[in-house]
């Protein structure tokens, strides 16, 4: 499991170089791949604190941590939705935040089809569970009743039977 505060730090860092590069540029453009680093590292960082979330305990440090740096996160979204805006790209971020639905519909829809999957998953290895008890339980009944009519044959060779 990846740590919430190292993932917190490289998104901090990723932010520095950020700002560093774009006071020494005149294009936004030439900041995607930074701005790249930075949703990246965003990404990893959202998913390892939910992965700290999920695994239980209370830990109000790192819970303040985590808070204070996605409101940093969100603080320096604004400022770069500003960037864009103030060098007249306002149709680029538009088209950014397009895209980011676009794709975070298709991350949804792909996590439906998986706990689907799951959940089929588990259906079929109950009902192949089910089925081999069925099975076994008609199998004791099958060899009990077919061992009782032996008896009873047995019973009525010897003894005579009506």
């Amino acid at each position: 499991m990846l740590d919430p505060v190292s993932a917190m730090a490289a998104v901090s860092a990723a932010v520095n170089m950020i700002k560093k590069a774009s006071a020494t540029v005149d294009d936004v453009s030439s900041l995607g791949p930074l701005i790249g680093k930075y949703f990246d590292a965003k990404h990893t960082a959202t998913k390892a604190a939910n992965q700290a979330k999920k695994a239980g305990g209370s830990n109000m440090g790192k819970a303040i941590e985590i808070e204070l740096a996605l409101k940093a996160q969100r603080d320096f979204e604004e400022q770069l939705k500003g960037m864009f805006f103030s060098t007249n790209n306002m149709d680029v971020w538009n088209s950014i935040q397009q895209r980011v639905m676009e794709m975070n519909k298709e991350e949804i829809a792909e996590q439906r089809r998986e706990a689907a999957r799951a959940l089929n998953a588990s259906k079929k290895r109950k009902e192949m569970i089910e089925l081999t008890i069925a099975i076994t339980l008609i199998a004791v009944i099958a060899i009990i009743i077919f061992w009782g009519i032996m008896e009873l044959l047995f019973y009525c060779a010897g003894n005579g039977c009506g």
